[in-house]
């Protein structure tokens, strides 16, 4: 009796173990890799036939000729296999102090007024690896960034609003700007020149 009822079980259990852990996966696959292949491949960004980052997961640029991203909690920063948030409440201390001590730094390094730090320069996302930050996140950044360029500040304000994105479908979301974009932007546009 037992060995009646244990055949169908393995059996079952062998065939959704085909139908959903190779079949299913497979055919999502080919038809994500046909009709998506940039985005099934991870959005990568390729320049000079090499891979420089993904429109997707945001990468760390200190350099103050660069936008900087917010700020990330995951890792040692934006490291994919420790993607999440810092879990800390609202009332918890370190968050205060972590929050604070992020906003002020930022006020310092791009002459923004305290006070007015948008909180995305003081904020790590969710994920820890958000590739965009806030328009007025970028249109702080813009003295430092042609400063350390030796740019006219309009030029580099232009550039980063050419970079704005829409909500996403007109309705979700808020504009943004993508990190990793508007830099290889600003490479292009207004190369660093070699210091002597």
């Amino acid at each position: 009796m037992i060995r009646n009822q244990l055949r169908p079980a393995i059996l079952l259990t062998a065939i959704f173990i085909v139908v959903t852990g190779l079949i299913y996966p497979g055919v999502v696959t080919a038809i994500a890799r046909v009709l998506f292949p940039n985005q099934s491949d991870g959005s990568l960004v390729i320049q000079n036939g090499h891979v420089v980052g993904s429109r997707l997961i945001g990468q760390q640029f200190t350099k103050p000729w660069y936008f900087h991203p917010r700020p990330s909690a995951a890792g040692s920063g934006y490291d994919a296999t420790a993607s999440g948030g810092t879990n800390k409440g609202p009332t918890d201390r370190k968050l205060a102090d972590t929050l604070v001590a992020g906003a002020v730094a930022q006020a310092e390094s791009d002459g923004v007024p305290k006070g007015q730090v948008p909180s995305d320069m003081a904020t790590s996302s969710g994920s820890g690896l958000d590739p965009h930050i806030s328009p007025a996140n970028a249109f702080f950044q813009v003295a430092r960034v042609a400063a350390a360029r030796g740019v006219d500040s309009a030029q580099v304000r232009d550039l980063a609003l050419h970079y704005v994105e829409g909500r996403q479908f007109g309705f979700l979301g808020e504009p943004r700007v993508n990190v990793l974009a508007l830099n290889l932007a600003l490479d292009n546009a207004f190369p660093l020149q070699p210091r002597k």
